[in-house]
């Protein structure tokens, strides 16, 4: 399967919790080439974008369907105004095309995206595939302005209504379904975020394509929807994007590993990135199980975690005597234990016993001492070397028996 696509959901069962990468990571600790060097990266960051062009052009002239884009006012404008904002192939087949328009990087808008999808699987035409509910669709939005403009918008729904209106489609008026979002206040229960608009999502069926359209800034009686004929605009308006954010990051990319950050007291850095990465699982763990695309909390994206990860790693180092390398994975181990341990049991989050859990999990981790749960931490140490979650060498199994014994022992 290929994809070309702007984000996607995270499954903590399948990815082990690691250090955080913000727009200014780089492996290792390395400093940047020196500036005789930039021309020719920038030669190399050219090549790249006309080859990202050149396979984005032959995606969409190979579409064996037809897809729209917004057009008019408010959505026309300089030519990074339209952009592909992504499509995804499968089994060889364009499945979706998602086209942008209007000015992306204000969360006022007014801009305008479309994504039209096959409504069925070729392969199988009675099979329906699926399509994202449209409060995901509104979440969709804001992750986009978080990743890409840098503002919180705060998670979860905010006032929501659904409404009827009209979407003028290839000069035909259209009537359409739509859930609209705004939000009261911004995040700090104080102000609307960054004056941001309402965010509204609705969706048309046609004849073998379902186009679900995204808006900010403009009615839905504003929009207007054509056939697009010409996708040039939208490739070089990806690039244009691409670009956009690459200078961006450059600008604020200080790496991790190099900033000034405050100073840790004790083992409270340690405490810090466990309680970060038990938020972060446990909230995806409910989207999944309430069958919704996983999705991370903004508030726990990005710089603050991976600014959490760093200042637990500098303690390791110091506290434990630790190479840098040493240092991560240790932090590694004690986070994706301490998580795996909260989306197994039920007694992790919220109790004394929990916190005694963490307590010696990050004393051991630091100190190697002999904690009363260092059953558990060898077990979960062999584990972790290498055992499968429910395999058959009943690793997983032995290192949850171990915590159980604990939980026994505490009790008695």
């Amino acid at each position: 399967m290929t994809r070309q696509q702007v984000g996607g959901p995270h499954d903590p069962e399948d990815t082990p919790a690691g250090p955080p990468r913000g727009p200014g990571h780089r492996d290792g600790s390395e400093p940047r080439e020196p500036r005789e060097h930039e021309e020719h990266e920038e030669h190399e960051e050219h090549e790249e974008h006309e080859e990202h062009e050149e396979r984005d052009r032959r995606v969409l002239f190979g579409a064996d369907f037809p897809f729209y884009a917004a057009v008019g006012p408010g959505t026309d404008g300089p030519a990074d105004r339209a952009c592909l904002a992504g499509y995804e192939v499968l089994d060889g087949r364009l499945r979706w095309v998602e086209l942008r328009s209007g000015d992306w990087t204000d969360p006022r808008g007014p801009h305008v995206t479309v994504r039209t999808q096959r409504a069925a699987d070729p392969a199988e035409p009675d099979r329906v595939l699926p399509l994202p509910e449209l409060e995901d669709v509104v979440e969709d939005e804001r992750d986009r302005v978080y990743d890409q403009v840098g503002i919180d918008e705060g998670d979860g729904p905010g006032l929501t209504r659904a409404l009827r209106g009209w979407i003028s489609l290839d000069g035909e008026p259209c009537p359409v379904e739509i859930h609209e979002d705004r939000r009261p206040v911004g995040p700090d229960g104080t102000a609307p975020a960054a004056g941001g608009a309402p965010v509204w999502a609705g969706r048309l069926q046609l004849d073998g394509v379902a186009v679900t359209v995204t808006a900010r800034g403009l009615p839905p009686d504003g929009v207007e929807l054509l056939r697009v004929l010409d996708v040039e605009p939208f490739v070089r308006g990806r690039t244009a994007q691409a670009r956009k954010m690459t200078e961006r990051q450059w600008r604020r990319a200080v790496p991790v590993e190099e900033r000034e950050l405050p100073p840790a007291t004790g083992l409270d850095a340690h405490r810090a990135v466990v309680d970060h990465g038990i938020q972060e699982a446990i909230a995806v763990e409910a989207q999944l199980c309430s069958r919704r695309a996983g999705r991370i909390p903004r508030r726990l994206r990005g710089e603050a975690g991976a600014e959490c990860w760093e200042s637990a790693v500098r303690q390791q180092m110091r506290l434990a005597s630790e190479s840098r390398q040493e240092a991560v994975e240790a932090v590694s181990a004690l986070v994706n234990q301490l998580t795996r341990l909260a989306q197994r049991t039920d007694w992790l989050v919220g109790t004394a016993e929990g916190e005694a859990a963490v307590a010696e999990s990050v004393r051991y981790t630091v100190f190697a001492s002999e904690v009363p749960s260092l059953s558990a931490q060898l077990a979960w140490a062999r584990l972790w070397a290498g055992g499968a979650p429910g395999g058959p060498d009943g690793a997983e199994e032995a290192w949850l028996a171990a915590w159980e014994d604990w939980r026994g022992l505490r009790r008695g």
